[in-house]
């Protein structure tokens, strides 16, 4: 994940390439916590993360929401009671692109930090 964690996104055109499959088993590896699924004909990246109460889900979105505007790429988030579910595709390319495998890289480090609090 640490070679994940020092890359920054990169601009995504809708002709970009999305990554192959030989690509999607190299960089799942990295984040072996995701769940790589397909949506309405579209492939993400899906993870959920348990908190102890709704206070603790929120923060963790707002941090994760500043990484993403950071990225300039951005993510479904569904903050719940005691969980969130972030979902990351690239949507110009109707599909996963590494800046996705980035950011969730991102996203598990942002978890860590926040489960150590």
């Amino acid at each position: 994940m640490s070679e994940l964690l020092q890359q920054k996104c990169e601009a995504c055109r809708a002709d970009a390439p999305k990554v192959s499959d030989e690509e999607l088993g190299e960089l799942i590896r990295q984040i072996p916590d995701w769940t790589p699924l397909t949506r309405d004909g579209v492939l993400q990246l899906e993870r959920v993360y348990k908190f102890k109460n709704f206070k603790q889900a929120i923060a963790f979105t707002n941090a994760i929401g500043d990484m993403a505007e950071a990225e300039f790429h951005h993510p479904a988030l569904l903050t719940e009671w005691g969980k969130v579910t972030i979902t990351w595709w690239t949507h110009a390319i109707g599909g996963l692109h590494k800046n996705d495998f980035i950011c969730a890289a991102k996203t598990d480090a942002i978890f860590e930090s926040h489960a150590q609090q």
